[in-house]
């Protein structure tokens, strides 16, 4: 019987101790700042790593470069907790949002002042290839576009160029090479793609470049389309991120290259050096352009395929987007 007791008492406290309420983790010190790789991870750190180096100062934490191939990695890194924050695109941000727990939190303004860019379609000067050639179709040209996730290489020519006139770009051209807006500059600047889309911001980027084939390159681009103005690139960090950690986060990022001392037009430079000026305060609201020009086009292709069904839940979709963007409070 003594055993018997002893055993029963083993067991309850065993449950018991399997009861308990598992104890938070520590509070992390690093935060991992997520960063597509347009060019080789060196020259990246060269132009990353003054405002990551602040953020630390700032902030007390250890802050980490995560640099992706493409939007999609980001996306992807950040739904599986391997990223905090990080500067998306409107459409793979829309996604970070959707499917990886990502929220708005700012946004990124043009070191020049201009608000929002433009999505364009480049050629190579004097190649002849004008928009009506180019959207004669017969797959006669090898085209590149963005990223899949991209909003100015692939959701914006879709959505206002390809999809009123009911063009699939895989069947219009002899070939679709998918890249980043750099890549495809530098292709089409030296001849290895003759068209291909882009956005005013890579090309402003390029333009500042200061090396002898950089300049080769823009002085040999001819944009032949130009989209309406896309919204600025909005920064996400995850939602469940420590409300502590956010605050550093927010207190650095909005006064950052903020006022008119030496310090500030110093983080103003740092700026510059990743195509920005001064950050804005944002939210999801933020997103709603680009899931308009998402449900223009599904309503687009609906019409081209004349399915009434999918017709009337893209144009719902369309009507639901207008009705948040009328609630919306005006920046």
């Amino acid at each position: 019987m003594k055993r018997i007791a002893l055993t029963l008492v083993a067991a309850v406290l065993a449950l018991a101790a399997c009861s308990k309420p598992a104890e938070k983790p520590a509070a992390s010190n690093t935060l991992t700042f997520s960063i597509v790789s347009t060019e080789a991870t060196q020259t990246q750190m060269q132009e990353w790593g003054p405002f990551l180096k602040d953020m630390e100062k700032a902030t007390g934490l250890t802050v980490k470069p995560f640099f992706g191939s493409n939007y999609s990695a980001l996306v992807e890194a950040m739904r599986f907790k391997q990223t905090d924050l990080g500067w998306f695109t409107n459409q793979s941000g829309l996604e970070a949002v959707r499917r990886a727990g990502g929220e708005v939190f700012a946004r990124t303004t043009h070191p020049n002042g201009h608000d929002g860019y433009q999505g364009v379609i480049v050629v190579k000067k004097g190649s002849g290839i004008t928009l009506d050639k180019l959207l004669a179709c017969g797959q006669k040209y090898d085209f590149g576009m963005g990223d899949a996730k991209s909003t100015s290489g692939t959701l914006a020519p879709n959505t206002y160029l390809f999809g009123p006139r009911g063009i699939d770009p895989a069947k219009c051209f002899k070939t679709v090479r998918s890249a980043s807006a750099e890549a495809n500059l530098f292709a089409v600047g030296t001849g290895v793609l003759p068209a291909a889309t882009d956005n005013t911001r890579s090309m402003d980027r390029l333009a500042v470049i200061d090396t002898p084939e950089a300049k080769k390159v823009m002085s040999s681009l001819d944009v032949i389309w130009t989209s309406p103005t896309i919204p600025e690139d909005p920064m996400i960090w995850r939602a469940d991120l420590d409300p502590a950690v956010k605050k550093k986060v927010a207190d650095f990022i909005f006064s950052y290259g903020v006022g008119d001392s030496d310090e500030a037009k110093r983080q103003r430079a740092v700026l510059e050096r990743i195509q920005t000026g001064a950050f804005k305060h944002a939210d999801n609201s933020h997103l709603l352009p680009v899931r308009e020009m998402e449900a223009t086009g599904e309503v687009v292709a609906a019409k081209a395929k004349n399915d009434p069904a999918a017709l009337a839940a893209a144009q719902a979709k369309l009507d639901q987007v207008k009705k948040e963007q009328a609630a919306a409070p005006k920046n």
